[in-house]
């Protein structure tokens, strides 16, 4: 069962078309990174040449080339404040969320409290 947050802060997606990746695609890092709430995320660039940043445990170095260790899509979710959204995970600071229409996307975990948590 998927835990239930509400949205104490709005977020709003911010790339359009995000990268996205298959487990065990080819990927190709740029040595750019940058820390959110002391994770890092890598930039990278799947096999379609879309660029974004992924979480750098998502990356597996085999014989001098990297891949990715599971599928994972940069999807963010816009949510407003008082929204109730279920997590199915939580990894490098940011939450998969699950609205109840059925929409899917990332949103970071200091924009959530979970639901009877708040004070």
């Amino acid at each position: 069962m998927m835990a239930r947050y509400r949205v104490i802060a709005d977020w709003n997606a911010t790339y359009k078309d995000p990268i996205s990746l298959e487990a065990g695609e080819q990927l190709w890092l740029t040595g750019k990174t940058d820390a959110w709430d002391g994770h890092v995320w890598v930039w990278a660039k799947n096999k379609a040449g879309k660029s974004g940043w992924i979480p750098d445990t998502l990356v597996e170095t085999r014989a001098q080339k990297c891949f990715a260790r599971t599928a994972f899509s940069a999807l963010e979710m816009t949510c407003y404040q008082g929204q109730e959204l279920e997590v199915i995970v939580q990894t490098h600071g940011w939450a998969l969320c699950k609205a109840p229409h059925g929409v899917a996307g990332w949103v970071p975990l200091k924009n959530l409290r979970l639901v009877g948590s708040e004070k």
